[in-house]
């Protein structure tokens, strides 16, 4: 199955819509439908479509709804073509003809020779695919993507454009420079209402090729970590708990990684979701969303307040 077992992030990067777009779910699935996921023909490097989020099969929806928030998937599909392998074949080639025609392969006919050897062995290669999920909260007037990599954030997001003509979004931001926050948190060992601040942080200096520190199950209050921001090290990434529902490292990007909801809203899922897949999923979808909807705002809150750029 393409979905995880039940849904929860692992990750988050969020994007503000910046004008009200009503998403109607019929009208969103029919433009999802028209760039579907399929696989990589014979001299495709790779392919870029949405998939259904839960279930398998063509009857699957492409857009789930749950309440007042959407789901939706998409599947890259890539051909995995070693450098080294090519490297290698274009040796051998190169070498067999100055070999054989006593004459040096300059440059032109090297690219030309590599290409031909790519689409060789592009049929042969392997195919890697990698699914990518977001919700989307209108309400909210917020987007998040399961992804702790803005590129793979803007493939979902640039497509989901495509499919629908216009996407008003980017990504959110805060007043104050996030590794402020954290290092005042680790400084005063202490963070806002409702965070707690757990064992692991990774600390850089300030200067362009300064040093990076990163610990792990780490008293964070010990006088040596104190030490390194007193030396004009910044906390860049730092591990957090919200009030008793969720764990997550949070970055100075604003980029929620390694996100963990507690064992008491899993169980509640599981609970809700009856005795079928797709309920469990959906139970879990939902009880994420509701949880996430209250906790982002209280994390931007926390962080100084979303910043909401002049003109828009």
């Amino acid at each position: 199955m393409e979905s995880h077992p039940l849904m929860w992030f692992r990750n988050l990067l969020v994007y503000r819509l910046t004008q009200n777009i009503p998403f109607d779910s019929e009208a969103l699935e029919a433009a999802l439908a028209a760039k579907p996921a399929r696989s990589c023909a014979s001299q495709e490097l790779s392919t870029y479509g949405f998939v259904a989020p839960f279930g398998k099969g063509g009857d699957a929806p492409l857009v789930h709804v749950s309440g007042d928030f959407l789901l939706i998937a998409a599947r890259k599909e890539e051909r995995i073509l070693p450098g080294s392998v090519v490297r290698d074949a274009l040796k051998d080639k190169v070498d067999e003809i100055e070999a054989e025609q006593m004459r040096k392969v300059y440059k032109k006919e090297r690219d030309q020779l590599k290409d031909e050897i790519v689409q060789t062995f592009l049929p042969r290669a392997f195919i890697r695919k990698s699914a990518t999920f977001a919700a989307i909260a209108p309400k909210q007037g917020l987007i998040l993507v399961d992804a702790s990599s803005p590129k793979r954030a803007e493939d979902l997001l640039s497509t989901l454009r495509e499919a629908i003509g216009s996407l008003p979004v980017r990504p959110l931001t805060v007043k104050i420079a996030p590794s402020a926050t954290l290092t005042d948190w680790v400084k005063a060992q202490k963070a806002a209402a409702d965070f707690h601040v757990l064992d692991e942080c990774e600390l850089r200096d300030t200067h362009e090729d300064g040093g990076v520190v990163r610990c792990k199950r780490q008293d964070l209050t010990s006088d040596e970590i104190q030490l390194h921001m007193t030396s004009g090290k910044q906390v860049t990434q730092l591990s957090l708990a919200w009030q008793d529902k969720l764990s997550f490292v949070l970055d100075d990007k604003l980029v929620v990684k390694r996100l963990r909801f507690e064992d008491l809203l899993q169980d509640q899922a599981e609970q809700d979701g009856g005795d079928d897949a797709l309920g469990q999923q959906d139970a879990s979808f939902t009880l994420m969303m509701l949880t996430l909807v209250e906790f982002l705002p209280a994390l931007f809150e926390a962080l100084g307040g979303e910043e909401i750029p002049q003109g828009i």
